[in-house]
């Protein structure tokens, strides 16, 4: 369970720093904390990836796939 609220919780740090980013792209013009925004939701991603393959490797996510279709015959 608490892997579970780390991803939700790095999932939504992720979608804050990108509409920071894009704030002060937008607004301020200033291309250091647009950059800086910009990297750590890049690491903050490369995280968040890490603790999904980890979640999934331990067998607290359990991964589905999509459903498969029977052809006719």
């Amino acid at each position: 369970m608490l892997i579970k609220l780390l991803i939700v919780a790095v999932m939504l740090i992720v979608l804050f720093s990108l509409f920071r980013s894009l704030y002060f792209l937008a607004t301020e013009k200033d291309s250091k904390k647009t950059v800086n925004n910009l990297s750590w939701r890049i690491g903050l991603s490369i995280l968040l990836f890490i603790l999904l393959i980890v979640g999934m490797f331990t067998g607290v996510i359990e991964p589905h796939g999509l459903p498969t279709v029977n052809k006719p015959e």
